[in-house]
């Protein structure tokens, strides 16, 4: 994830005592502008109006009157709010309008088919890549898309299924991970002794995954091994959702699937398979046995 670059305050050349602000610096030397805006105001008795030079970017102040606004505008060329207005009225226009029915049927309430945990990986939205309509799924999206133990005690994740399962009754529970996920490979390259983090704290949920990955897969590259350890992360998940009294009943009545899928988005593959409850429990839920794997590509 690219830093945000903090600015920086030096004077425009063409008006004195007049302050410029600049956004990163590209490497040239020259600063590359980015556009805000900023409004302020205070009491004056001055009538006088101040503009800075033309030349973006620059900041201007006026005064007038008993007010003064200050307005900073440094410009690009892509204003990332007027993109995202643009998203949500062409939405609104070819979705939510050609469909209002369906709209304000689920504005009275939600019966998604599907639960699914995926990863917070802003390269790997569920929506865009499964097609998912509003309605459809509830999702919740964490690091490397995990799921803790029953008795690791409350988390956001946990709180969903309990909503999902029992609340929203879906009959599906789908964990997506992915291709070069940083959390998996933050849990690979993690030293025993490390100090300690929050992204440590959580990764560690995946150390079954990681141990197993070490043992079938150590004489491979790490890039390899994290690739065996992003798909055993899930396995290892599935395993989890096990020892959630509450799942572990439905499946074994038949009302409740659990699945696993992993999209490669260097290839644009995907793969999905679903746990066979009665093959993971003759191992003692200690490896997963999978059933109708599929491969999309």
């Amino acid at each position: 994830m690219a830093a945000l670059q903090p600015t920086s305050l030096s004077k425009h050349p063409l008006s004195s005592g007049t302050p410029t602000i600049f956004g990163s610096k590209v490497q040239s030397g020259d600063f590359l502008p980015t556009q805000f805006r900023f409004w302020t105001s205070f009491r004056s008795n001055t009538g006088v109006k101040l503009k800075a030079s033309a030349e973006p970017p620059a900041l201007t102040w006026e005064l007038k009157g008993d007010e003064q606004n200050g307005i900073m505008e440094m410009e690009s060329g892509c204003d990332l709010f007027g993109k995202l207005k643009n998203g949500f009225l062409s939405f609104k226009s070819h979705k939510y309008m050609e469909n209002l029915e369906r709209y304000q049927a689920l504005a009275k309430g939600q019966a998604p088919k599907f639960m699914v945990i995926a990863c917070a990986d802003s390269r790997v939205c569920p929506s865009t890549i499964l097609g998912f309509e509003p309605g459809e799924a509830f999702m919740v999206r964490n690091v490397a898309n995990m799921v803790p133990t029953y008795e690791s005690g409350p988390s956001e994740t946990n709180a969903a299924l309990e909503f999902a399962v029992n609340s929203l009754e879906v009959e599906n529970v789908f964990i997506i991970g992915h291709s070069c996920c940083g959390g998996i490979r933050a849990l690979m390259s993690m030293q025993d002794k490390a100090e300690s983090s929050f992204i440590r704290s959580w990764v560690t949920v995946g150390k079954n995954a990681k141990l197993s990955t070490k043992a079938a897969a150590s004489n491979l590259s790490f890039d390899q091994q994290c690739t065996h350890c992003e798909k055993e992360s899930i396995n290892n998940s599935l395993l989890n959702l096990l020892t959630y009294p509450w799942i572990e009943e439905k499946v074994k009545k038949g009302m409740l699937s659990l699945h696993g899928g992993y999209y490669d988005f260097v290839n644009c593959t995907f793969e999905k398979w679903t746990l066979d409850y009665k093959g993971s429990i003759m191992n003692g839920k200690t490896r997963v046995v999978v059933k109708d794997r599929l491969f999309w590509c």
